[in-house]
């Protein structure tokens, strides 16, 4: 692990993750009368500067869906896929090269649903860096970090009612602009959900 870094509490991060899973209401009944599409994310934290940070991309602007937003690396299931930590390494591998010799997997947060119907699993993990990229163009167009204390400040993010094209509508965080980038929905939904999780003691 990255020496410039505090060293994370492995062990008790993970408990609070199991903790966490087995407390959260099981997501398939809300889904119910639907067709049920399973994801996973890669969420890595990755010291820069002496300071943790979540590692995150932006979406390619030639993409269908959710194009030119801010996620984190990962996608939907495939049968090669015995478990989403596979989808997820799979997917961090082919959308920005990250090889998962340097993706130190911690444990899963509890599930998400988004308004696409899908059940995405938010895989933590601990990741060295800096390591070469190879971003895949078609989905990727920016890797950037942002630091935990930032993300953690109350000033930095609002919940904002926001209404989808698809008819959805309901309250939403927004963060502030970092480095000309906009973490919202989904995202942000998962990046304060973790950090509250963590609670402060486990970044520097």
């Amino acid at each position: 692990m990255n020496q410039e870094c505090c060293s994370l509490d492995i062990k008790n991060i993970r408990v609070l993750l199991e903790n966490q899973r087995k407390s959260s209401e099981p997501l398939d009944n809300q889904l119910k009368n639907k067709l049920i599409k399973k994801a996973a994310i890669l969420i890595p934290f990755v010291c820069v500067n002496g300071c943790w940070n979540l590692l995150f991309t932006r979406r390619s602007d030639t993409l269908k869906n959710h194009r030119g937003q801010v996620s984190f690396p990962g996608g939907g299931m495939e049968k090669i896929d015995k478990t989403p930590e596979e989808t997820a390494l799979r997917e961090a591998y082919e959308e920005i090269g990250l090889k998962k010799s340097g993706i130190h997997i911690i444990g899963n947060m509890p599930d998400f649903i988004t308004i696409s119907d899908y059940i995405v699993t938010p895989i933590v993990s601990w990741v060295d860096w800096p390591v070469p990229l190879e971003l895949s163009k078609n989905e990727v167009s920016r890797v950037f970090t942002i630091p935990i204390v930032w993300l953690r400040d109350k000033n930095n993010w609002e919940e904002r009612i926001y209404s989808h094209p698809s008819g959805w509508y309901g309250s939403v965080i927004f963060y502030n602009l970092y480095d000309g980038e906009l973490l919202w929905g989904i995202s942000a939904k998962i990046t304060l959900e973790l950090l509250n999780i963590l609670g402060e003691q486990f970044y520097s």
